[in-house]
């Protein structure tokens, strides 16, 4: 006996096994990232090199093969053409404000004690008065008390996180020691600029078993993500420097001790965005507060600092050198940069999260032009 369905059984059946299949294939993805994801933190020592690498070849690649052609150069000196052009002005750099840099640094590490020190008895001090101004608040009397109550586990708490900041002592230390894998990143370097790249080869080429029409696809987006990746990183590195040259000269201007270190810090890690502005204001503030000529002019004066360079940034240097080239909102950006760094395990998928996170969104859309729309 055949069993007939009706049209409304058939549709409740269509859609219970769509969701089904796409609940598999959430799934599959899923398992996917978090393989990867481990896989690239038990074998970053190898893979950071490698893409920091590879995406600096493909930023400088344009300037590599303009020398190469323009200037009629041989590849190879080419190469140490591009290399100088890198580590001149470094040299200089250092030449010019190195001895500053040297001092600044040497004396902040010897000044933490004492600046720890001066941070723990303010907060002795200022926290009776705002337990009190807590107990003057009937709504806030109740919060007031508990912490008075958890008094013990906050203590506790923050033993812990004086055990955790050790043990992450501790890894930073055994990272330092992974430095020394650096030292083949400019071979990697090289060898990515001296690679010819095959102008009639592409990824479709690879992808036999595809359809036409996938593998064009799959080109796309390839060509996609790494036209992504070189604008991101091309635009961000020029505004990272630009930040850090702002910083450092409005910290010293404003008179915040070591501020031109902290201000070309704080422009080197907004390579990876916000990250700089997040710990730089959780370093400059507490400094310009406790400082030796410090207190509340100094920290707002640095807070003035802060928000003109944003504003700069902002309206000025992230519009005219990047423009809107990821197309994706502050919020999203925030929200990938913790995704990423937490799916690959570390600083990798934070410099990575930008252009990975528009190459989703690229993908997304062209898949729901030509598939999802066909589907639904």
């Amino acid at each position: 006996m055949q069993l007939e369905l009706s049209p409304r059984q058939q549709e409740t059946i269509a859609n219970a096994l769509t969701v089904l299949a796409a609940a598999i294939i959430i799934a599959a993805v899923a398992l996917l990232f978090w393989g990867f994801g481990a896989f690239v933190s038990r074998f970053s020592g190898v893979f950071l090199p490698l893409a920091v690498s590879g995406v600096a070849a493909l930023v400088f690649k344009p300037y590599f093969e303009w020398i190469h052609t323009k200037l009629k150069m041989p590849r190879l000196l080419a190469l140490v053409a591009v290399f100088l052009s890198v580590i001149i002005p470094l040299i200089a750099f250092g030449w010019f404000f190195g001895a500053l840099i040297v001092e600044q640094v040497s004396d902040l590490i010897q000044r933490m004690p004492e600046l720890w020190q001066q941070g723990m008895a303010w907060a002795k001090t200022a926290a009776p008065k705002v337990m009190d101004f807590l107990d003057r608040i009937p709504l806030l009397g109740d919060l007031s008390a508990a912490v008075e109550t958890e008094k013990d586990t906050l203590v506790q708490g923050l033993r812990s996180i004086g055990t955790g900041a050790l043990t992450a002592g501790v890894g930073i230390a055994s990272w330092m020691g992974a430095l020394v894998g650096w030292a083949v990143a400019p071979i990697y370097f090289a060898f990515f600029l001296l690679a010819k790249p095959s102008k009639n080869l592409g990824i479709a080429q690879f992808l036999p078993f595809l359809k036409e029409s996938t593998r064009n696809d799959v080109n796309y987006l390839v060509h996609q993500f790494v036209d992504i990746i070189v604008a991101f990183f091309r635009g961000q590195i020029i505004i990272a420097a630009l930040q850090g040259l702002l910083f450092a000269i409005g910290f010293s201007v404003a008179g915040l001790k070591f501020g031109f270190v902290i201000g070309l810090a704080l422009g080197f890690l907004n390579l990876i965005p916000y990250l700089g502005n997040m710990v730089g204001l959780a370093t400059a503030l507490p400094l310009a507060f406790f400082q030796p000529d410090g207190g509340w002019l100094r920290l707002i004066l640095v807070l003035i600092v802060v928000a003109v360079v944003q504003t700069i940034e902002g309206t000025l240097l992230t519009p005219k050198i990047m423009g809107d080239r990821t197309g994706l909102h502050p919020m999203v950006i925030i929200v990938a940069v913790l995704f990423w760094g937490t799916a690959l395990s570390g600083v990798l998928g934070m410099i990575l999260a930008i252009p990975l996170t528009a190459f989703l969104v690229v993908f997304w859309r062209l898949a729901r032009e030509k598939y999802v729309s066909e589907v639904v």
